[in-house]
Parts: C-alpha cells; structure tokens; sequence
C-alpha cells in the first residue's frame, strides 16, 4: 500500500503569526471547504468550474507534492477532456511550488500511471480524469510510490492542508516539469508482454475507444497481436468522451460487432481502467463473466491461490453459486477498486473486480487496466480456438438484476439516506418479500449526485416490481421530502 505521509506542521492560531497570516494570504491561495477537499471512492471528481477548478488542482499538486516521499519525480497523465490541459498546468504548478520534479506523460491510460511510476521509481503520481462521468466533469486520482491509490491516511493528510490545517512553508524554487510522453511506450510494450506467446492472428475484434484515453495506443496494441480491429470513437475527443460511446453505453459496439461478424467486441471507458465485452451474438459479457472465464483459466493453470476471487456487493449471485459449485471461494467486498485491492492483499488473492469491468490481477501489477483485460480475455478464448459466444454458452446463469440511479442532488440525505425511515422500511419489506431468493442493494455514488439502487431476484417480476418501487420511494422521500 502506500507510504505514511510527511508530518505536516499545522499553522499558529494564536500570536504575531496568526496576526501576520490574517494580512499575508497564503502563497498557495485560500482553504477550501470539507466539501471540495474531499476523497471520494475514485480520487477527487466533479463537475468542471464549480467542484474542480484551476485553484484546487494547484493546492492539490502542492499538497501532494509535500506528502509524497521526497525521492523522485512525480508524474500527471490525463485523458482527452478539453479541461484537461488547464489541470495538469494547475497541478503541475502547485507540484514544482512544492520543489518536486515533475514529469508530464500527456494522453494516457490510467493504468500506465502506476505501471510507470513502479518501473522509474518514481516517487507518485496523478492522473486527471472522471472516468466515465460526462465531458464537463472531470478530476484528480492520486497514486503512492508503491502505484497503488493512496491510503486513506494520505488522504486525509492532503485534505487537511487543502483546508488550511497544515502550514504552507516557504515556496521552493527548484521545482522543474518535464514532458515525458516517450515513458508510454514501455506501458504499451508491457500490454503486449502481458499475454506470453499467445497471438490473435485473424482475429476480427470491434474496439469502442470511447474517445478517450484508449485511443492512445488501444488498436496498436491488439494489432501488434495479429488481431484485426474494427475501430469506434478511435480518436481523442474531449468533447465526446463517454457521450454514447464506451462501457456505459455498449448499442454501438454491439450492433458493430453483429453487422461486422467479429468475434467479440471490447468497449473502454474513458480513461481505460475498465472494460465490458460483447461476444459475437452481441451479448453483453461484464466484469463477473470476465472474473469467472479468467479466474477458470487461471484456476486450470493451478495459478490461482485457493481458488480465491474478490469481487463487490454488486457482483451477480449467479457468479458466486457458480463459483462456490466449482469449488472456489468469492470474497466480496464494498464497491470500489481500493477495497478489492484491499481484499485482495489481505486474502492473498491473485484475481479481482467489479460487475462494471474494473478487474485487478495480483501477476500484472494491480492495477485495473482495461486493455490488458481485453487482451487477457481474447487471447484465452482465441488460443482454446473458441468464440467469446462459445465460452458463453457454458458459463453460469446471472440471476435477473435491475440496477436504477436515482439523481439526488443533496449530498446529506443521499449519502445518509439510512436516516430516512420510509426509505429504509420500503427496503426492509422488499428484502422480507424476498427472503432466501433475492437481495436489495441501496449505496450513494462515491463520484455522481447518485443513489444506486439495486435489486437481485430468481424472477424477474419480482427483480422489476421492487426496483421500481424502491427507486421512486428514494425520489419521493429523499428530493422532496
């Protein structure tokens, strides 16, 4: 996991340089409420202009610039958002303040971040991304030295400076910024390394690049492998990113995929840390369908530490009986890839992941990285001289699942919307109703004015009349109370 943080000295409150603080603003600019200086479950995130601004990137570079250890230089990498160059200027100023050296890998995917950091050795890294949000979000994922996200005690030590609880110490002058877009080409290189000797020669795949971070090197890669790719939303395009395109919405690549008769298609979000599939007959094959058709082979190959896979609450009941009847152990975890890289640290486990294609394996450094899963996947079933749609037919039966996000704008009540009684009555009759056969699943976005509302039953009927249920009672009782 990542480094303890640099003890940060906390600023006077009373005295003659309390008094002084009150005439000279900080060099660095005002605190910022607990609000805006706030970890969610991926980084800090929001929308553009209001929750992340040019003022927050430059405190949180300088604020990461202290509490990184001291040896090394710090990377930012970004996806294609237009707002993307004004916060990398922004957190590379608040760094250099910070006297770090930085180095600016430009447009990336998320996982080349710590996959270089471990390779240079370097001290950490950002990576300026919202991921899936829309265009006018974006934000800021911090990793330690190690390339894992931070801790949440770094964590907190960054938010107590940027809320003025730490001592901004006399700027340094030897902070310096470096353009080193030539690092990717070992991360890519490393993509290819990742699946062996295996090859793809013929192989027709469709790539939904989302207009995002995968477009940097997501066909290169596949077609250094023999495949022949069919490419949607394959240029950088800030404007567009995740806008009908990518994991969260998969009609286009299915409809390529039938039209062109691929074998299988691969969709990315926008910074490419996650990856859904469609096979040839354009079913949707999500992150619990990759865990078992990976977890298999890797089980097969007696690589598979106790037959032992993480996933999340969100994960379908279908995988874990499935699992559970071929003999393996499914450990779940909160939603979030953090508490599966946790999970799986404290298990020993060597393969984990979410429903939404987030997936970590323990021999490819950790890192959820959708385009080494996609190679993982394509090979695996092309060297079994399989289909995706093959590999299909025999996996496990997903029990019906309705997933319905309820837009909450007030960050208390969706965050504690335990405390609403009806709310939480509506969810107790529903799990009572369903006892034994299904489950209901109720948690706040960690990045989105979102309240997920999740129900899981054997009948659909059941899985449709709660989901609707539940979700209008969240919108009654929660938005107009």
């Amino acid at each position: 996991m990542a480094e303890s943080p640099a003890t940060l000295p906390t600023p006077s409150a009373t005295g003659p340089a309390a008094a002084l603080e009150e005439r000279i603003p900080s060099p660095i600019g005002a605190p910022f409420d607990r609000a805006h200086a706030a970890f969610g479950t991926d980084g800090i995130r929001g929308r553009v202009g209001t929750a992340i601004t040019p003022a927050l990137a430059l405190q949180v570079g300088y604020w990461c610039g202290r509490v990184l250890p001291a040896e090394g230089p710090v990377l930012i990498g970004t996806d294609s958002r237009t707002s993307g160059p004004m916060l990398v200027a922004a957190l590379t100023a608040g760094l250099t303040a910070a006297g770090r050296q930085v180095w600016q890998l430009g447009l990336c995917p998320t996982p080349a971040v710590p996959g270089t950091i471990r390779r240079c050795g370097a001290a950490g890294g950002l990576m300026v991304s919202a991921s899936h949000n829309p265009p006018h979000d974006n934000g800021i994922k911090v990793f330690g030295a190690s390339g894992a996200k931070l801790d949440r005690l770094t964590q907190q030590a960054i938010e107590a400076g940027l809320r003025g609880e730490a001592e901004v110490v006399a700027l340094m002058a030897e902070g310096t910024a470096h353009p080193r877009a030539d690092l990717l080409d070992a991360y890519a290189a490393s993509l290819i390394a990742s699946v062996g000797e295996a090859r793809l020669e013929g192989c027709r795949v469709v790539l939904d690049l989302c207009w995002g971070s995968a477009t940097a090197c997501g066909e290169a890669v596949f077609r250094a492998l023999g495949a022949e790719p069919l490419v949607l939303h394959g240029e950088p395009d800030g404007r567009r990113i995740n806008q009908g395109c990518g994991s969260t919405h998969l009609e286009a690549l299915r409809c390529a995929v039938l039209e062109s008769r691929a074998a299988m298609g691969f969709a990315f979000d926008g910074d490419a840390d996650r990856m859904l599939a469609v096979d040839g007959r354009g079913r949707v094959v999500d992150g619990d369908q990759i865990l078992y058709l990976w977890g298999s082979a890797l089980r097969e190959a007696g690589q598979l530490p106790a037959n032992r896979i993480v996933a999340t609450v969100m994960s379908n009941l279908g995988f874990e009986r499935a699992w559970s009847e071929a003999g393996g152990v499914l450990e779940r975890t909160a939603v979030g890839d953090q508490h599966v890289y946790a999970a799986m640290e404290e298990f020993g486990a060597g393969l984990g992941g979410e429903q939404s294609g987030h997936i970590l394996a323990a021999h490819h450094g950790m890192s959820g990285d959708g385009l080494l899963t996609a190679l993982q996947v394509a090979t695996l079933v092309h060297g079994r001289g399989q289909t995706l749609a093959d590999w299909m037919d025999g996996s496990w039966t997903p029990f019906p699942q309705k997933l319905i996000n309820v837009t909450v704008p007030d960050r208390a009540r969706r965050t504690e919307w335990q405390q609403c009684e009806p709310l939480r009555r509506a969810v107790e009759r529903a799990e009572q109703a369903m006892a034994g056969t299904g489950r209901v699943l109720v948690r706040a976005s960690g990045t989105e004015p979102l309240l997920r509302v999740m129900v899981e039953a054997a009948e659909m009927e059941q899985v449709e009349h709660w989901a609707s249920l539940l979700a209008q009672a969240a919108d009654d009782h929660l938005n107009h109370p």
